[in-house]
């Protein structure tokens, strides 16, 4: 198996599907790669896939067990964006094929994984000091789906 080089790794728990998950995000994300794939044989689950990946310089491994677990929304990987373009990019290929969108930039991809799309500038807005900047910033993003980061701008600037 490769040596993994962070402290903490995030480790998905998939039915059978962690290959091809790997294959999924590592298309999604520029930078990505599939570091090492291990097949373990006579395992409790029986054979068990073992998929180590990067994804912009963060390793993941995921691992295809059986169906004990299931992803819920307590867990999301948050994926910070630069433009309106780069939202619009991961909101479009995380919710195709069987993804379902949520409120305020959440969405869950196919294999029921969830992510938050966001604008990279959105750390400023919520540490805003200024309460009634914050307020329709916050008021903005509860009606949104998929962030709009002209919309959010112009809540913040009050306009």
């Amino acid at each position: 198996m490769t040596t993994i080089k962070q402290n903490i790794v995030p480790h998905l728990w998939f039915d059978k599907e962690a290959g091809e998950a790997a294959q999924f995000y590592t298309s999604v994300f520029k930078d990505s790669r599939i570091k090492n794939t291990t097949t373990l044989h006579d395992t409790p689950s029986g054979t068990v896939e073992v998929v180590t990946f990067e994804l912009l310089g963060q390793e993941f491994m995921a691992i295809s067990a059986g169906p004990l677990f299931k992803f819920n929304e307590s867990i999301s990987f948050i994926v910070k964006c630069d433009t309106q373009e780069v939202i619009d990019y991961y909101w479009q290929k995380l919710t195709s094929d069987g993804g379902q969108e949520g409120m305020c930039g959440w969405l869950k991809d196919k294999y029921g994984l969830s992510w938050q799309i966001v604008p990279a500038g959105m750390d400023d807005m919520m540490q805003e000091n200024d309460p009634e900047k914050l307020a329709r910033v916050t008021q903005a993003f509860l009606k949104m789906k998929k962030f709009d980061v002209a919309a959010l701008q112009e809540a913040h600037d009050g306009k």
